[in-house]
């Protein structure tokens, strides 16, 4: 049978972001429920060594860091529900009781006097099967995560709008040469970020090529090159490569929210230039799916920071109620 559960404070999302803010809720005896969504741990569950996270001095593998984030959410008090939520009524306020109504897919509901929305966002991907198999041999979707790691090699970028320009620009810092690699004759990214890449003696550009696979070797495997087909004339080209850069844009999770609270034209839910509080009172957003510049595991959990300790201060000029 479906159960009703009543919270404080409900954060949706299992990232960096929600089990921070759940961290922060628990210490401030708000006794969060956090319902996990379809990805518990969020995308450094696909990322192995991460080195750029305070208070490792060698890296330490995603799916660790994440599975220590939830031990200490629940170990301070947060209750973990393994569900998804599939209908959220915020526009309109709390109901007269105080408190928001949110679904999960269970049939379960949650009423909760506050929400933190941390669902995150998705990096987009080819669709290869090839790429799907080397994510943990040498494809990403996040240069400044993983761009250390290809030190004096040769890497591709794939797209060609600000995310590709500026990924390519910036694993400049760190690899000898840098494949830009554009399906068009023409790239989508701002004038002067254009100027940049073609100022680079570093990076190097194909027009018209699409990434037919990536190409992989050893064991593990790991890439060693990508497959490419002219997109005007057909012809077939290989390319010696040491990691492949996915930069084609991400989706953001915003799921039953995108009506529910103001979103930009992508989705990503808008908040507070000075905070996290969306253009609902009492509902709060963290992590990646308000924030489209960053997307790093340390601001995301910064965020859910600020997420907890605004609910904290909202609650705080409420009256207690009583459950219904």
């Amino acid at each position: 049978m479906p159960e009703i559960h009543h919270t404080d404070l409900l954060v949706v999302g299992a990232g960096p972001a929600g089990y921070t803010a759940a961290i922060y809720a628990a210490r401030a005896s708000l006794k969060p429920i956090l319902v996990t969504g379809m990805q518990p741990g969020g995308q450094l569950t696909i990322t192995t060594d991460v080195e750029n996270y305070p208070g490792f001095a060698t890296p330490v593998q995603g799916p660790w860091l994440m599975e220590q984030m939830r031990a200490q959410a629940e170990h301070v008090g947060t209750q973990l529900v393994y569900d998804l939520i599939v209908r959220a009524d915020l526009k309109n306020g709390p109901g007269p009781d105080g408190y928001f109504r949110l679904v999960g897919d269970s049939g379960d509901e949650f009423r909760a006097r506050t929400v933190v929305i941390a669902t995150g966002a998705q990096a987009k991907w080819l669709g290869l099967e090839s790429e799907k198999r080397l994510q943990r041999g040498g494809v990403s979707a996040c240069a400044t995560c993983d761009g250390f790691f290809y030190r004096g090699k040769t890497v591709a970028v794939i797209g060609g709008g600000n995310t590709a320009v500026e990924e390519g620009l910036y694993l400049t810092h760190h690899a000898d040469k840098v494949h830009l690699i554009h399906r068009r004759d023409s790239l989508r990214a701002e004038r002067i970020l254009q100027e940049r890449l073609f100022s680079n003696p570093k990076i190097e550009v194909h027009w018209n090529q699409a990434v037919e696979e990536i190409l992989g070797s050893g064991e593990p495997e790991v890439v060693c090159g990508v497959a490419l087909k002219d997109t005007q004339t057909g012809a077939l080209s290989k390319l010696d490569v040491d990691g492949v850069f996915v930069a084609i844009g991400h989706t953001p999770n915003a799921g039953p929210f995108r009506h529910e609270v103001a979103c930009d034209s992508d989705g990503y839910i808008l908040t507070e230039s000075s905070g996290t509080e969306t253009s609902v009172k009492g509902v709060f957003a963290a992590g990646d799916i308000q924030d489209r510049i960053f997307r790093q595991a340390v601001t995301a959990a910064g965020t859910g920071c600020m997420a907890a300790l605004e609910a904290e201060r909202y609650l705080s000029g409420i009256p207690a109620m009583t459950k219904t």
